[in-house]
């Protein structure tokens, strides 16, 4: 029943995550790129904890499910599906905690002029579509490893 439970918050957390970053680049995204770009600016820094907030509360349950199953498929041959989730996740997490989030407080902080904000939003737009699609990949391989 453990077991399942891990699997449960890997699977679900993983496209809960792959979906609230979808929600943020493409509602969010489209919102942001129609503004002029202090108009940006003054949202983020407004607004950025609201953001910010949505990402530890289904980061954190994904988390600890996948170390669970990873931890209670030890040795089986889902394993590897697992791992496979676990690599996703850890992109997921490096690219947020090496890009986003300095680049998060910089939008947020108020001193980046308007030249500099336009194409950090640009390349965050960009990157984020792969941290989407490494969150639905770390969904996917959960949905392989317990077909196995």
């Amino acid at each position: 029943m453990i077991k399942t439970v891990f699997n449960i918050l890997t699977i679900c957390g993983a496209a809960g995550f792959a979906g609230v970053m979808l929600n943020i680049g493409v509602t969010l995204g489209g919102y942001w790129r129609s503004l002029p770009t202090q108009e940006f600016l003054d949202w983020f820094a407004a607004n950025n904890q609201f953001v910010s907030r949505s990402i530890p509360m289904i980061f954190v349950p994904t988390f600890l499910g996948l170390v669970g199953s990873i931890w209670l498929s030890w040795g089986a041959p889902e394993l590897r599906y697992w791992l496979l989730s676990a690599a996703c996740i850890l992109v997921v997490a490096v690219q947020t905690f090496a890009f986003f989030v300095p680049t998060n407080t910089a939008f947020a902080g108020g001193t980046m002029d308007e030249a500099t904000g336009a194409a950090k939003l640009s390349q965050w737009l960009m990157i984020h579509n792969f941290r989407i699609g490494f969150g639905m990949a770390a969904a996917i391989f959960g949905c392989i490893a317990i077909k196995v």
